[in-house]
């Protein structure tokens, strides 16, 4: 096999790819800015507009934080903001016509109900008074795909030549069955409740060079075994880099391992991160490494340099401000600079997303081990930035629930939406490299066998503490006929609630179904289930937004001020990696034409249905579900072994 050519074929398809991807993200942007006006921008949640800055901060890092809030004052509009979000800050006059340009970019750092705070990416930038925030496509990740592609070519020297030559079969020796080093399967391990498929699968991932994979369905404690193999390889003296396609998954795995007692280090920007792991931040441990009075002083000068910068009401007081301010980031960062190599050095795993692996201070080390969990979600060469910095690696996933996103349809039709966890299972030898967990312990066996059958080969069992376990065992639960169930199919056919003809996005909705899931949340509810430990989900964002409506009394923040505690209603795509006590399946898709549109996704059904640990209610019209064949399949289970009713008895 002629390996640089199979690598420059590879390349050259896959920078196509991107580019016409990033091409489709863009072309999005800009449509929904020019065909939709600002009202129903701001409506769909992503644009605010009349902000003002309430305030300047500095952030870890030298990083400049601004306060937006609502010039009007009070709570601000509905919107779908969230921490991580790229974001531009644009100057709007107050009158009508409302001018636009653009001023600033910057990612959120936190959201509250009635303020927005945004750590801006230029740390000089001059904001207007009065603000529209947009979100927008950011290209970092993009460029970063393409330069981890265009570093496969060519005489390659890196620490991954190994898992290289196994991809693109340069080494025919590498892609045959890992010889096992008997020594390996005494190990000690950490966790003594790993399951059989478990140990098996660390073991193995460990003497697997130059490249594993863990295969993990849903419940069967795929992270447990991720741990595990990292302390196993951290104990072993091997410097790992762990990563995941998003920041909640590395996130996940920051806490675990921090449980554990192993010196992690969490590599990103601090906006980013969830709240339980920014002291393991690099940004976090740098400060606290720091003379604290000195830190202290320092942030406390840039504030007041900053807000003198943005209220200067002459030209000459503001460069003086800027220049000032300058001087006391640069202080600061040469502080940081010596810390910094510390703490990496003394770091037995450095955490980050993929992306975030071509950070310079991640760029220039080598690593023994690279780890990447939620592989089965990341485009492969978000994978390539990660894999390019070690010698070996685990792939962790299941490529049988959700693939990565991809915007464009082209793009995803010729191959981009492919995962290298998809292409090691089905053409590299897969089973040669591959180690599938099969115990699992969220499902009752009901709701499991289901997926096992469609989905896994029949492989999966449910441990003894779930197989048999119901809504009515929970604390304060009573029994009824809904706390009793454990499938419950509602079908709505024959009762004339037919879908939308579907918004200006083509997302549809089903008014009349919805009722019915109303019905049923409010049963579960009157029963003694709390509405946080039930999910609504529903594979379109219309129904999402009705439902929202719909069931507002039980979202709303509790006396105790905690969110935690209400319903949640979301897409399929937003509960991946979830799991709630019952779930309710809003299908939606009712026609006399057969259409299941994107529900034909079996993959995003096997995701939609294996949230549920105790109770799934799945409402949805069986004519128009049986035309597609995986579709039909589910009724069918859901009718021999759960309980069928119909829509009727909700209605009357």
């Amino acid at each position: 096999m002629d390996t640089p050519h199979v690598i420059d074929r590879f390349v050259e398809r896959h920078l196509g790819l991107l580019e016409t991807e990033r091409q489709a993200e863009i072309d999005e942007v800009v449509r929904l800015a020019r065909e939709l006006p600002e009202d129903e921008l701001e409506r769909r949640g992503v644009m605010l507009r009349r902000l003002v800055v309430a305030d300047l901060e500095p952030g870890l890092g030298g990083r400049t934080m601004v306060i937006l809030e609502n010039s009007r004052g009070g709570p601000l509009p509905a919107h779908r903001f969230g921490p991580g979000d790229v974001v531009a800050l644009r100057s709007q006059r107050s009158d009508a016509k409302a001018e636009v340009d653009g001023e600033a970019s910057g990612v959120v750092a936190a959201v509250k109900h009635d303020r927005l705070v945004i750590a801006l990416d230029d740390e000089d930038a001059e904001l207007p008074p009065l603000v529209r925030l947009d979100r927008v496509a950011p290209d970092v990740t993009f460029k970063r795909m393409v330069a981890a592609l265009k570093a496969l070519r060519g005489e390659f020297r890196g620490p991954a030549k190994a898992i290289r030559a196994f991809v693109f079969g340069g080494d025919d020796r590498v892609r045959e069955e890992p010889a096992e080093r008997p020594a390996s399967r005494a190990l000690a391990w950490f966790d003594t409740k790993l399951d059989a498929s478990q140990c098996d699968a660390v073991t193995f991932a460990l003497d697997a060079p130059p490249l594993a994979l863990i295969h993990g369905p849903p419940g069967t404690g795929k992270t447990t075994a991720v741990v595990e193999l990292i302390r196993q390889a951290v104990k072993r003296g091997e410097r790992v880099l762990a990563c995941a396609p998003s920041n909640v998954a590395v996130d996940n795995l920051v806490e675990r391992l921090a449980r554990a007692g192993v010196r992690i280090v969490r590599l990103g920007h601090p906006a980013r991160l969830l709240p339980s792991v920014r002291e393991h931040s690099l940004d976090a441990l740098v400060e606290a490494a720091s003379d604290p009075k000195i830190y202290r002083d320092l942030r406390r000068e840039m504030q007041v340099l900053q807000r003198r910068m943005q209220n200067a009401r002459d030209k000459a007081s503001r460069i003086e401000a800027r220049n000032a301010l300058r001087d006391l980031r640069d202080e600061q960062r040469r502080m940081e600079e010596a810390t910094i190599r510390g703490i990496l050095d003394s770091a037995e795993v450095v955490a980050t997303t993929l992306t975030g692996s071509a950070d310079t201070l991640v760029s220039r080390r080598e690593f023994d081990l690279v780890v990447i969990d939620e592989a089965a979600q990341a485009i492969e060469a978000g994978c390539w930035i990660a894999l390019l910095r070690g010698k070996r690696a685990v792939l962790a996933g299941d490529h049988c629930q959700l693939p990565p996103t991809v915007v464009s349809v082209d793009a995803e039709r010729a191959g981009l939406g492919e995962t290298l966890f998809e292409r090691v299972t089905y053409t590299l030898h897969g089973s040669l490299r591959t180690r599938m967990l099969t115990v699992q312990y969220r499902m009752h066996e009901t709701i499991m066998n289901w997926a096992s059958q469609a989905m896994y080969g029949g492989r999966l069992v449910a441990a003894e503490l779930v197989k048999d376990h119901r809504l009515r065992d929970l604390p304060g639960v009573v029994s009824t006929r809904e706390t009793e169930a454990v499938m419950v199919l509602i079908d709505t056919a024959g009762c004339g609630l037919e879908e939308s003809v579907g918004d200006a996005d083509g997302s549809k909705s089903n008014e009349g179904e919805a009722r019915i899931v109303v019905r049923h949340v409010e049963a579960l509810i009157e029963a003694g289930v709390a509405p946080a430990d039930i999910g609504v989900i529903t594979p379109y964002n219309a129904q999402v937004q009705f439902l929202r409506v719909a069931l507002a009394a039980y979202r709303r923040t509790g006396d105790d001020g905690l969110e935690s505690q209400r319903l949640e209603i979301d897409t399929v795509d937003g509960f991946q990696g979830r799991e709630k006590e019952a779930i309710v399946l809003s299908l939606v898709r009712s026609n006399d034409d057969g259409s299941v549109g994107f529900l034909a996704e079996s993959r995003r059904l096997n995701v939609a249905v294996t949230r549920a640990r105790r109770h799934v209610a799945i409402v949805g019209d069986s004519a128009t579900l049986a035309n597609d064949p995986f579709l039909a399949g589910l009724v069918e289970y859901a009718q021999a072994v759960g309980e069928y009713r119909s829509a009727w008895e909700l209605l009357g």
